[in-house]
Order: structure tokens, then C-alpha cells, then sequence
């Protein structure tokens, strides 16, 4: 399986495609955006009603369409992308 990468605002989007066999939907999309300080996020998914579909191709333009948007959603309206360190 292949991953798909793209750079967005200085934010790298590279998708992370999970595969679960047997199912009609088996490839839940999500993706790792990476910023421009280096700082990577945890495996964000793609929203429930969205998460599962029936080819790679469709989840992994999703996952990219959807850091995309997660992206913008950071810069333009300040919500927070990265998660705080604890200690």
C-alpha cells in the first residue's frame, strides 16, 4: 500500500490508510500532518460517518482533502492541531 504525502501552507499531510480485511469498507483514512517546527500529530482520522471506505484510493484523498481542512481550520480560526506536552 502506498502513501500519499502533499505540503499545504508549509503543513505536510501524509496519510495513514488502515486496512481491515473482510469488511464491504475495509480502508479507514486518516492522516499525520506535520508542521513547519517539525512537530508531528498523532493519527488523526477521518470523522466516524466518513472513516471507512470501499477503495484506497477514495480514503486516501479524503485523508488528504481532510488535513487539508484540519490545516485551515488551525491558521485561519486558531484551533489547536497539535496536542500539549504533558509532563
Amino acid at each position: 500500500m502506498s502513501t500519499l504525502q502533499c505540503v499545504h501552507r508549509n503543513y505536510t499531510i501524509t496519510t495513514d490508510i488502515v486496512e481491515h480485511p473482510g469488511i464491504p469498507t475495509p480502508w479507514a483514512g486518516g492522516c499525520h500532518i506535520t508542521g513547519p517546527d517539525g512537530r508531528t500529530t498523532r493519527r488523526i482520522s477521518l470523522p466516524l460517518k466518513l472513516a471507512f471506505l470501499s477503495e484506497l484510493e477514495n480514503a486516501q484523498r479524503a485523508s488528504i482533502a481532510h488535513g487539508k481542512w484540519l490545516v485551515d481550520q488551525s491558521l485561519d480560526q486558531g484551533r489547536e492541531l497539535f496536542q500539549a506536552k504533558t509532563a
